[in-house]
């Protein structure tokens, strides 16, 4: 049997007495980072074999773990931390093990996304996670687009070297939003700050969860950047630029500089 097994987010306590049951039983536990689990394993006394399975190896490693089960091997996946596939690696080996219809499970346990949502207070009836936001202009812009449509609260990763720089791309992207900027989560300095973007984090440290508060200032219908230029140009033949934008902004809860800037960026072409 292959078992996705959650680890703990930050207190080591934060794991089931089944999940430490299947460790220890397992012939072999694949890791993200075999050194990081190492502390995890020891502590609970857990001595099975360890291999690495990491997103630079999947497609490789995935081979191998099948190769394991059909020798009648029991094989675990464990992350660096929390629930794995979530932002982990393990989706091309559940692609694979399904196409071979062979059986795995799942022992359940912590997740970091849905303990910012409840550390937040925002409405967790609806909700989405879009993972971390990438660096690169073309698919940041598409992510946020997507962010920017979903109407419920909405979940993001976050690191301490792209913080602040993700908190910007929000605002200039949604407005002046409420999120939870949530960090050390089940851990002895376990903190949630609420703030209306923009805002900027001060010594940023480790990993972060932002948790954006649905707004029902934010339309469903939301225009493209494109869209969005037509109209500012269209709106501009009866107003002066900052009313035309100042409209826009109270229209479709925009920053102002977000759609200055796409003037400015579209204007001469």
């Amino acid at each position: 049997m292959l078992y996705f097994v959650s680890t703990p987010i930050g207190n080591l306590d934060d794991i089931s007495f089944r999940a430490i049951s299947v460790l220890k039983s397992c012939d072999i536990i694949a890791c993200e980072d075999t050194r990081h689990s190492k502390i995890l394993l020891d502590h609970y006394d857990i001595h099975a074999k360890t291999i690495a399975y990491h997103k630079f190896n999947e497609k490789n490693s995935s081979e191998g773990i099948i190769a394991l089960l059909k020798e009648g091997k029991n094989v675990a996946i464990i992350s660096d931390a929390g629930m794995p596939i979530i932002n982990d690696p393990g989706a091309v080996l559940t692609a694979r093990l399904h196409k071979e219809n062979i059986k795995y499970t799942i022992i359940p346990g912590a997740n970091a996304g849905l303990c910012a949502l409840i550390l937040s207070g925002f409405d967790a009836t609806k909700f989405a996670f879009f993972g971390f936001l990438s660096e690169k202009n073309k698919e940041l812009k598409a992510q946020l687009e997507e962010i920017s449509k979903f109407n419920g609260t909405k979940i993001l990763y976050s690191s301490k070297y792209n913080i602040n720089k993700d908190l910007e791309a929000i605002f200039k992207a949604l407005g002046e939003v409420q999120v939870a900027i949530v960090s050390e989560i089940t851990k002895l300095h376990e903190s949630t700050e609420i703030v209306t973007l923009p805002y900027t984090l001060t010594n940023p440290k480790g990993e972060y969860a932002i948790v954006i508060k649905d707004s029902e200032k934010i339309p469903t219908n939301r225009p493209t950047d494109s869209e969005l230029y037509e109209e500012l140009i269209t709106l501009l033949c009866d107003n002066a630029k900052n009313d035309a934008i100042k409209i826009l902004k109270q229209k479709y809860n925009i920053a102002k500089s977000y759609i200055y800037n796409l003037y400015e960026k579209n204007k001469n072409k």
